[in-house]
């Protein structure tokens, strides 16, 4: 019941998309991922051309399936790995921190799915005009860097604004979660967090076990005042990073929280070091409890999603 354009667009049996997670998303999850039915992603952000052609080879060598790759538009190196997906024909890009319009011709032209990240109406719009073939609807509930608007609100919104299908990311990690992007207007959904915890992931054990024991109330938005803010875990990193918001201004706070971030994405994932270091998660991770294959991750959560649609008759 779940197959539709989505899954046409992806080249995949379910309408779902790994989330793209900057040094946690590399080829044995994105492969994993595809290998179970969704879209499987490789994060470049922070990362060099060398290194994404390589993990392009990789994925291929662990799978047949469709894969991806996410771009920040806002990465100095951007055209050197544009260049690259063209090259390796890479079957899906993702997109992030703007409009890829300027690239689209040299996407399309090499037969790439274009599918942006949006965290607003006027920017799904946008990138519809540039030619994107689906929206990636994001809520600030999402892990990572986020926008401002919640997925319930932004979700129909965008979905009555565009006429490409969307896709529903940010807080959600079950069955419930899809059903309700459907209702939403939603064709399909991105899941980040909890493909963290996924058996195939390569973060450190401790990075998941944080993931695994937050509760509802464990995560925080940092670095609001710097124009770009990230939801992690809470942890003395984050209680240093909001100490620094609260008492400090402009380029002094901007200044101070790239002193105490530099690298702290890599002692998280790598080192393991998840009080210093910036564990990434999404308000969802309460809901999250257990590794596992992210094959199962994904049967699990659309069998949970037809048991909730065959019951919704008995809501009215």
């Amino acid at each position: 019941m779940f197959m539709n354009d989505i899954c046409q667009i992806l080249g995949t049996e379910y309408p779902i998309i790994q989330g793209a997670m900057a040094r946690i998303a590399e080829s044995s999850l994105a492969a994993a991922v595809s290998n179970g039915g969704g879209l499987g992603i490789i994060a470049s952000g922070g990362c060099d051309a060398n290194w994404l052609r390589n993990e392009i080879k990789k994925v291929r060598e662990l799978t047949d399936k469709a894969f991806g790759v996410n771009l920040m538009l806002l990465m100095p190196n951007i055209d050197e790995l544009i260049q690259v997906v063209c090259e390796e024909k890479v079957p899906v890009v993702t997109t992030g921190a703007g409009n890829p319009g300027k690239y689209m011709k040299n996407l399309k032209e090499a037969g790439i799915k274009v599918i942006p990240v949006v965290a607003s109406v006027a920017l799904a719009v946008r990138v519809e005009r540039a030619g994107a073939d689906a929206v990636i609807a994001e809520g600030t509930e999402a892990g990572g860097h986020i926008g401002e608007i919640a997925t319930m609100a932004l979700t129909p919104q965008v979905a009555d604004a565009v006429s490409i299908p969307v896709i529903a990311a940010g807080g959600i990690a079950d069955g419930r979660g899809i059903a309700a992007a459907y209702m939403l207007g939603a064709k399909g959904v991105q899941v980040g967090t909890r493909f963290v915890v996924a058996k195939e992931c390569i973060v450190s054990q401790n990075y998941k076990d944080a993931i695994i024991k937050a509760r509802d109330t464990d995560t925080c938005a940092t670095g609001r005042i710097t124009g770009h803010p990230v939801r992690v875990i809470k942890n003395k990193l984050a209680r240093e990073i909001l100490a620094i918001e609260k008492n400090s201004t402009g380029n002094e706070a901007q200044a101070a929280i790239d002193k105490v971030g530099i690298g702290a994405l890599s002692a998280a994932v790598f080192d393991g070091d998840i009080e210093h270091g910036s564990v990434m998660s999404g308000q969802i991770a309460g809901m999250v409890n257990k590794e596992q294959p992210a094959a199962e991750i994904i049967k699990e959560m659309f069998e949970e999603a037809v048991k909730v649609y065959a019951d919704r008759a008995s809501l009215f």
